[in-house]
């Protein structure tokens, strides 16, 4: 286990730094203005025409910042991990090492409907495989021994918040271009909502199994109580 665990130790590092990378390259794109010219206006218009990458590279970084949350979190909860997480884990830092490029390309079209979908698409797709990392990873067997079935459900539920944001603004981006990226900013408030759902599930099926042994129990001397009645009086 001490071995398992320092895999697992290695394996939370590399995927850290590829994060740390993936969003401290996201502020590149963010071109500083070389006029040559002293004029408050210009500098202020120079400024203004940065809108766009200056949103694209605060809208990646929080998006980048609660992938690698979730990830953080999740892998947390373990004591170790099979073989299983390796393939969905690099699959995932792809992605994340991609989203610098995806975010430079929306950042210079904001209106074009191509970049707004290949922008969510690259969210949607990150995604999804996180989706699929976190069910392989959180495993019986792999789990802090404190963990309750209501804090593996939370964990799960939250995974499906930026998969919903992600497909949503897919979906606006062919209607209303540049607009579809202010769903992502319901990421947060999405999140906490399917982990509140999906908590609440796992404790009332808890709750439920836990109250079928005693109500077998009461059947039983419901059952037994007529023949004690009936040998009574023979008695």
């Amino acid at each position: 286990m001490s071995n398992n665990a320092t895999q697992l130790e290695r394996l939370t590092f590399f995927s850290d730094a590829v994060f740390a990378i993936a969003i401290t390259l996201l502020v590149i794109e963010i071109h500083v203005p070389r006029l040559g010219v002293v004029d408050d206006q210009v500098f202020l218009a120079a400024l203004a025409s940065l809108r766009p990458s200056i949103f694209g590279f605060v809208l990646s970084f929080l998006v980048i910042g609660s992938l690698w949350a979730a990830h953080h979190r999740v892998f947390g909860m373990l004591v170790g991990y099979s073989r299983s997480v390796m393939v969905p884990n690099m699959l995932l830092l792809l992605v994340i090492a991609f989203m610098p490029f995806a975010t430079a390309l929306m950042s210079a079209n904001p209106l074009s409907r191509v970049a707004e979908m290949f922008y969510a698409a690259t969210l949607l797709l990150a995604a999804l495989i996180q989706r699929l990392l976190f069910g392989r990873a959180l495993q019986p067997g792999y789990l802090q021994a404190e963990l309750t079935p209501g804090d593996v459900a939370a964990v799960r539920g939250r995974a499906w918040g930026l998969p919903v944001a992600a497909a949503l603004s897919l979906l606006l981006a062919w209607f209303v271009p540049a607009w579809n990226n202010m769903v992502l900013l319901a990421i947060p408030l999405l999140t906490r909502w399917f982990a509140h759902i999906a908590r609440v599930r796992a404790e009332k099926t808890s709750m439920a199994v836990k109250d079928i042994p005693a109500t077998s129990t009461l059947q039983r001397v419901e059952l037994h109580e007529p023949v004690i009645a009936a040998s009574e009086p023979t008695a």
